[in-house]
């Protein structure tokens, strides 16, 4: 999976998708986790919720014939003082993944943490 290489993005949902929680933001259809980590950078919660919605999605959903699409979570874990600068949690997880080994239909988390800012670039300082 190749999710910081693709650069488009869907129009933002004004329903709540069937695959948000009920009481959670919407979440919004992305085909590149960057647009979601500027979001998070952006937003006053620190905070941006989305869905998967590319090929390599339809692809990894297929291959490990999961039962849900792929959410995205990006919490922000402390702000920099370059402006627009972070540190972020991105967390992906599918329901129903069935990897060799595991109990069939489990879900599935890949959590990483990066520094990134707005330009995509790393901040030049951490503090």
């Amino acid at each position: 999976m190749k999710p910081l290489c693709l650069l488009a993005v869907l129009p933002f949902t004004v329903s709540l998708p069937a695959h948000a929680q009920a009481g959670e933001t919407a979440r919004v259809p992305v085909v590149d986790v960057r647009v979601l980590m500027v979001a998070a950078i952006d937003s006053p919660s620190g905070s941006a919720l989305g869905v998967l919605t590319n090929k390599d999605a339809e692809n990894i959903t297929r291959h490990f014939k999961a039962s849900g699409p792929i959410l995205i979570d990006v919490t922000t874990v402390k702000r920099y003082a370059q402006a627009g600068c972070s540190r972020l949690k991105v967390s992906f997880r599918q329901e129903g993944v069935q990897v060799p080994g595991q109990a069939p239909g489990q879900p599935h988390t890949v959590d990483f943490g990066i520094n990134y800012c707005r330009d995509g670039q790393p901040p030049r300082s951490l503090s």
